[in-house]
């Protein structure tokens, strides 16, 4: 594998291995952040639905199950809500503690990686 003025290294079976896996580590990588910035909406979302509901004067709302509109006590959308919200922020919890996990592996990896190859080998994206 002679790149760029770099010193021909044998790539052996472990070493594509730790290449794929780093492949798929980023790929991973960029769906979570992909999947985090939509649960931060949604939350903010959430916020934002409560907040008017505090600001409304009526006894009863519109609030949307599945494709239809219901017509539910204010009380009532207030708990669902929070319930919403508690289980959004469980979940935002959740993907930021994979993809820190992800990035700890993927720094790992480019360790082991770069320590053998040197400049013959980029991990980087641009």
């Amino acid at each position: 594998m002679q790149q760029g003025g770099g010193s021909e290294t044998e790539v052996t079976w472990e070493d594509q291995q730790n290449i794929n896996k780093f492949g798929r580590l980023n790929n991973r990588f960029h769906e979570l952040e992909v999947e985090i910035k939509v649960a931060k909406e949604s939350n903010e979302n959430l916020e934002d639905a409560s907040n008017e509901l505090i600001l409304t004067d009526e006894d009863v709302v519109r609030f949307q199950i599945g494709e239809v509109f219901a017509h539910v006590s204010k009380d009532e959308v207030e708990a669902r809500i929070e319930q919403m919200k508690e289980v959004t922020t469980k979940n935002l919890e959740k993907l930021e503690e994979e993809k820190d996990s992800v990035v700890a592996q993927m720094a790992e990896l480019k360790k082991i990686l770069y320590g053998k190859f040197n400049d013959s080998i980029n991990l980087e994206e641009d």
